[in-house]
C-alpha cells in the first residue's frame, strides 16, 4: 500500500483534477454529438447509449496512462535539480523513496499502456497517440532551453478535451478545440504564477521559465495576458455551442477564480500561492465542468 502511495505522490495524482474535468467535458460532447449523428443517418429514435459508454473507461485510462508518464518522466528528467532545490528536495527520486530507474520504467510501461489503449479506442486516437505523448513527455526538456515551457505544459493539457471527443466521434470539430485552447492558455497562466517561486534557483541553475527571464511583476502581467485570452476562448464556447444558463453560470465560476488568483499572488507575496495554484484552481475545473455538463444534457 506505501508503494502505491509513493508512486501516487510521484506523479502528483491529486492534480489530476485540472484535465480530468475537462476531459469529461470532452467525451460528453461527443456522447451527444453521436447520438445525434446516429439518429440523424439511420433514422432512429434513439442510439443506445451503452454503445458510447463502452469508451468511457478507455478515455479514463487513457488520462491516467499519459498523465502518469508525463509527470514520472519530469521528475526522473529533473532528479538532479530536485535534489538542489530545498523546496523540492523532499520529492520522491532525491529523497530515495523511488529510485530513478523505477521512475523511468514507470514512465515506460505508462506511455506503452496508453497508446494500447488509444488501440482500442478507434484508428485515428491510435494514429495520434505518439503524437501526443511526444507533447506531454517532450515538456520536461523546454525548460532548459525556452521560457515558453508553460505554453508546452499547457499544450500538453489541453489535449484533453480534443483527445476525448475524438475517442467517441472520431472526428475533430471546432467546440471541443475552443475548449483545448482553455485550457492551453489557463494552465499556461497558473503555471507560471506556481514558478514565481522558483525564480531565484531558475536563475541560478540557468533553467528557463518567464519569472527567471522576465521577473516576477512581469511575469504575473503574462498571466494574466494568458488567462483574460483563456475566459475568452471559454467565452467564445458558449457563444459557438449555443450554450445555455448553466453554462454560464460556470463561466462566472472559472473567470472568478482566474480574477481571484491573481487578486491573492502578489510580486513581493508568494505566500498564496500553493491556495492560487491548487484551491482556485481546482474549483474553476471541477464546478465549470459540472455546470457544462449539466447544460449539455439537462440545459
Amino acid at each position: 500500500m506505501s508503494t502505491v502511495k509513493n508512486y501516487l505522490s510521484l506523479i502528483k495524482f491529486s492534480h489530476t483534477i485540472f484535465a480530468l474535468p475537462f476531459a469529461l467535458i470532452g467525451f460528453c460532447l461527443g456522447v451527444e454529438d453521436a447520438i445525434y449523428w446516429k439518429c440523424f443517418d439511420d433514422g432512429i429514435d434513439r442510439y443506445p447509449f451503452k454503445e458510447v459508454m463502452k469508451v468511457f473507461p478507455l478515455v479514463l485510462l487513457c488520462m491516467i496512462f499519459a498523465r502518469s508518464a508525463a509527470m514520472a518522466f519530469n521528475r526522473y528528467l529533473d532528479r538532479n535539480f530536485d535534489a538542489k532545490n530545498p523546496r523540492t528536495a523532499i520529492r520522491e527520486i532525491p529523497a530515495g523513496i523511488i529510485s530513478a530507474n523505477s521512475a523511468l520504467l514507470f514512465t515506460i510501461i505508462n506511455s506503452v499502456l496508453f497508446v494500447v489503449a488509444t488501440f482500442f479506442i478507434n484508428t485515428l486516437c491510435f494514429a495520434l497517440s505518439p503524437v501526443a505523448l511526444l507533447v506531454v513527455l517532450g515538456y520536461s526538456y523546454t525548460k532548459r532551453f525556452t521560457p515558453l515551457c508553460h505554453l508546452v505544459l499547457g499544450l500538453g493539457l489541453s489535449l484533453a478535451p480534443i483527445g476525448a471527443y475524438l475517442a467517441v466521434t472520431g472526428v475533430f470539430d471546432v467546440l471541443p478545440v475552443l475548449f483545448s485552447f482553455t485550457v492551453l492558455f489557463w494552465v499556461s497562466g497558473f503555471d507560471i504564477i506556481y514558478a514565481l517561486q522558483d525564480e531565484e534557483f531558475d536563475k541560478q541553475y540557468e533553467l528557463k521559465s518567464i519569472p527567471a527571464w522576465l521577473g516576477k511583476t512581469k511575469a504575473l502581467r503574462v498571466s494574466q495576458l494568458l488567462h483574460v485570452l483563456s475566459a475568452f476562448c471559454v467565452t467564445a464556447a458558449g457563444y459557438y455551442g449555443n450554450f445555455g444558463v448553466l453554462y454560464w453560470i460556470g463561466v462566472a465560476v472559472f473567470i472568478g477564480m482566474l480574477v481571484y488568483q491573481h487578486s491573492i499572488v502578489k510580486p513581493n507575496d508568494l505566500s498564496k500561492v500553493n491556495i492560487a495554484f491548487m484551491t482556485a484552481n481546482g474549483i474553476a475545473s471541477v464546478v465549470f465542468a459540472v455546470f457544462v455538463i449539466a447544460d449539455i444534457f439537462v440545459g
